[in-house]
């Protein structure tokens, strides 16, 4: 009879202390939680923090160029896409991708990447055309706005060693740099600049929208061991870019554009064709129309793709 008291009791006292475990695990994860949550919000606003510091850099790209401050334009150009490949590379990092981030990255891009190298190359360059000079700088941001619409819709479906089309970034360093190399060697030459800059703006136009393979970075991994010639390349390019940076990047960007065409040379073929303007079922749009609010904004996170970097 005392042992069986015993044991009674011995199991009451250790169901006692297991109630009181539990108890001390659930105020801890509550704890957790509170802790968490915030940190998790700030992860949420690093990436999206990033994109908005390179869209106000590609607005007042836009105002300087309005102010004739080219040089200045183009270097917030180039912020900008500094800024571009940052809160990709952040997102990845966090791992905070959402369709918010695709979207909110690309209404940046047609700005930053559109829209300010458009009146950049507008009021530097082709003005003095009139009506043409605005129908090119207009076609340039008519194209970056299809070119970005494009990379959206085909994410996931193409090569991520490759990119379709000249991305917008690229087209947008390539008009910053080219401002910054004629400043650097003092032209005073107009018609030349007209004559250069506008079929240029057209080309670029042309290959943002074309299905001429360029090279990826996405898949770089900066924690891999790199080969010693890569590391020496590494070096001499930095070494140009702090003596002479302006036309360095001038080279950096024109070697960019012409790689999709010298791979196109070199046997590469045509990136497929995907088609974009796919019609949505009736059915389709019905029940994401009638989808609950809450539940369409479940990936609506301040957070980025986790695959692009400054893709489009």
């Amino acid at each position: 009879m005392k042992r069986r008291q015993f044991e009674r009791a011995g199991g009451e006292r250790a169901g006692g202390e297991r109630a009181r475990v539990r108890l001390i695990s659930g105020r801890l994860k509550e704890q957790r939680k509170k802790v968490a949550a915030p940190l998790r919000r700030g992860v949420y606003l690093l990436p999206a923090t990033i994109t908005s510091l390179g869209l106000m850099a590609g607005f007042y790209s836009l105002i300087s160029a309005i102010n004739a401050h080219f040089e200045l334009a183009a270097v917030m150009i180039m912020i900008a896409f500094v800024c571009d490949g940052l809160d990709g590379r952040v997102a990845r990092m966090s791992r905070t991708s959402s369709q918010f981030g695709v979207e909110y990255d690309s209404l940046s891009d047609i700005v930053a990447f559109g829209v300010a190298p458009a009146g950049l190359i507008y009021t530097f360059a082709v003005r003095p055309l009139g009506l043409w000079g605005w129908i090119v700088s207009g076609i340039f941001v008519v194209c970056s706005a299809l070119r970005l619409a494009r990379f959206n819709i085909q994410t996931g479906s193409t090569d991520k060693n490759r990119f379709t089309g000249l991305p917008v970034p690229g087209a947008a360093l390539m008009i910053a740099s080219l401002v910054l190399a004629y400043s650097y060697f003092e032209l005073d030459s107009p018609r030349t600049l007209e004559a250069v800059a506008a079929p240029l703006t057209v080309a670029l136009s042309a290959a943002m929208i074309s299905r001429v393979p360029y090279p990826s970075f996405k898949s770089v991994n900066l924690r891999r061991r790199a080969p010693l010639e890569i590391l020496i390349g590494v070096l001499v390019a930095a070494a140009f870019f702090l003596a002479l940076p302006q036309l360095t990047m001038f080279a950096l960007a024109t070697a960019y554009v012409l790689s999709g065409p010298i791979l196109m040379l070199s046997g590469e073929k045509m990136s497929k064709k995907v088609p974009v303007l796919r019609p949505v079922p009736a059915d389709q749009a019905r029940s994401t129309l009638a989808q609950p609010a809450n539940d369409r904004g479940k990936t609506g996170s301040l957070s980025h793709r986790l695959d692009t970097p400054s893709g489009g």
